[in-house]
Formats: C-alpha cells, structure tokens, sequence
C-alpha cells in the first residue's frame, strides 16, 4: 500500500525545487497524493478496512494542511500544484 521508491524519487525530482530538495511543501502534497490514490483504490477493494480508512483520512488532512501553507506562502505555485495533481475539477 506505500509506493516504490521508484515513484518516490520520480516525483521528488519532478516537483524538487533544486537538486537535494525533498522536503518542500510540493514534493510532500505530490507523494501523499500519489498514497492517497492507491488507498483509495484498496479501499473499494476492501471496504471494510478501516485502520486503512483512518490512515487515508489522516493522509488527507495533512495535504489539506500543506496545501493552506503552500497558499498562504506562494499563490502561484499552490495553483499550478492543483492543476498539475488533478485535485480541483
């Protein structure tokens, strides 16, 4: 239910701000986004794991969190981060 390191790192270079970056509020938002997807997909698998449903309610509070940062800190940047991830419709 975690991702690869693969498609950590993949992201991390994506959304790094220079090359030894992997703390920024962007490079967070993107992993949990990408964790969040995949248990959201294990959820509709198995709706009756609800360990998994807390961790996924937990993962989404801390993006909602780093997302209000990453707004109230670069207006600009926090838009193009819900356009590229897809959180908005």
């Amino acid at each position: 239910m975690s991702i690869t390191k693969e498609k950590k790192k993949e992201l991390t270079t994506q959304y790094q701000k220079h090359k030894k970056d992997n703390g920024s509020p962007e490079v967070q938002v993107s992993i949990l986004t990408e964790r969040i997807n995949e248990l959201t997909k294990h959820l509709t698998t198995n709706p009756k794991d609800y360990q998994c449903q807390r961790g996924l309610i937990m993962m989404v509070g801390k993006r909602r969190r780093h997302l209000n940062y990453l707004e109230k800190q670069n207006v600009e940047i926090y838009r193009k981060i819900i356009d590229q991830l897809a959180l908005r419709n």
